[in-house]
């Protein structure tokens, strides 16, 4: 239906004819002349229409095809416009708008997610989604250049991945099943596999009872496993140097749409990203007057405060206790297992792990938490014959797309959210 998008339309087209399709942003109206703003995906062009009946039917963000010739004008940014020969309405947008697309006025959060479709209309609305679709492919690119290999595991599963209670049931024929919390369990039997470096990108669901700015009860895991390691550091080097990669890759290729969120200046993460063991972070907070002791879990609040020091930040060494079953404890000291967080802009972008590969000592790491061996044979089972040491960790694409866009509330990066209140649209 169309010959070019708009953003492809230059100078050289100038006494050419064209055939572009979009919708209507503007239309001001002269009298003897009539000035539509016509935009797609990727740009917008002044359409000049002499013959103001070609028109008459046209109402803000109705969708339209326009054939016509580019002309010259230093009255427009990008020194053309088209004037109409013939103008479609392919599909009238009724009025009043739900909400405007407009960039000076600002519509409500809630509204702007019921009508996602019209907010990503809006120049800001879409370009949080094209910089999110250019984290994904990097993330892909980058692993591909890696060596490693893509998966995917079930989204329906028999028990919980981490345990806990945070679980959506769900009935699954003649038996109770669950949601996926993480694709944790799979990727570490992928392990015992040839398959011993992977990459999963997976919706993950967790009931869990939040309902903060960076919270969402599905989201989107881009997770990767690596085996054969001495320690946690190889797949904290992976980590590093896909942040490093992403953020570059962003500010190559969405420039135009970091300016329109005034992340311009975003920053990309420098190489080596600073390791600070649990310990240190304690004292560090300690020192600043924080009321929190060795065992502590670290807060929204305290991510930011140690952000203030180092930013990014890769926190290692976590107690066992407050780390998942699977975390391999310090053979010189149990109490300490080789867990790690990544946090960027005092927001918890990462976690992960050298996982414990010794089958009896996972066996002790399931009993202490509380949880049944026997519901995790299929997993426990990889252990049996020949797993090898291994580690990995897992970044929400959500989280990430809100440090690298700036926004505040982590819906504005989720096409539809669901959290603790919203199941529509």
């Amino acid at each position: 239906m169309r010959s070019h998008y708009i953003n492809e339309i230059t100078k050289e087209h100038v006494g050419k004819t064209v055939k572009l399709a979009g919708w209507v942003r503007k239309i001001r109206d002269l009298g003897s002349v009539k000035f539509l703003v016509l935009y797609d995906r990727d740009g917008e062009i002044q359409v000049t229409v002499k013959d103001s009946n070609m028109v008459d039917e046209i109402t803000r963000e109705s969708a339209i095809l326009v054939e016509g010739k580019v002309t010259a004008s230093d009255k427009t940014g990008t020194g053309v416009e088209l004037i109409p020969e013939k103008v479609d309405v392919v599909a009238k947008a009724e009025t009043p708008l739900p909400m405007e697309t407009d960039s000076k006025i600002v519509s409500e959060l809630e509204t702007r997610i019921e009508n996602r479709f019209i907010d990503l209309r809006r120049k800001e609305g879409a370009a949080i989604f094209e910089i999110k679709s250019v984290i994904y492919k990097s993330f892909l690119d980058y692993f591909e250049q890696q060596g490693f290999k893509f998966m995917h595991a079930p989204c329906i599963i028999a028990a919980a991945t981490e345990g806990g209670t945070n679980l959506f049931p769900l009935s699954y024929f003649e038996r109770e099943a669950f949601l996926v919390q993480s694709p944790q369990l799979y990727k570490q039997i992928l392990m015992a596999s040839s398959f011993d470096n992977v990459c999963i990108i997976s919706p993950a669901f967790r009931a869990e009872e939040h309902n903060t700015s960076y919270h969402l009860n599905e989201v989107v895991q881009m997770d990767i496993e690596t085996a054969f390691v001495e320690d946690e550091e190889p797949a904290l080097k992976y980590a590093e140097g896909m942040l490093n990669y992403v953020y570059s890759q962003v500010k190559e290729k969405c420039a135009e749409h970091l300016k329109l969120l005034g992340r311009e200046d975003l920053k990309i993460p420098q190489l080596p990203i600073k390791r600070l063991k649990y310990d240190d972070a304690i004292e560090l907070l300690q020192k600043e007057g924080v009321d929190i002791k060795w065992g502590d879990d670290l807060t929204r609040e305290t991510e930011r405060i140690i952000c203030k020091h180092f930013n990014p930040v890769i926190i290692t060494r976590w107690p066992t206790a407050v780390r998942a079953f699977y975390s391999m404890p310090e053979p010189t000291n149990p109490k300490i297992c080789r867990s790690y967080d990544v946090i960027i802009d005092g927001l918890e972008a990462m976690s992960g792990a050298q996982r414990t590969h010794e089958l009896k000592l996972l066996e002790k790491g399931l009993k202490d938490n509380d949880l049944d061996p026997k519901d995790f044979k299929f997993y426990l089972d990889a252990f049996r014959y020949g797993m090898p040491p291994h580690a990995g960790w897992s970044f929400g694409l959500e989280r990430l797309t809100m440090l690298i866009t700036g926004v505040k509330n982590i819906r504005e990066v989720a096409l539809w959210p669901r959290d603790r209140s919203r199941l529509t649209p």
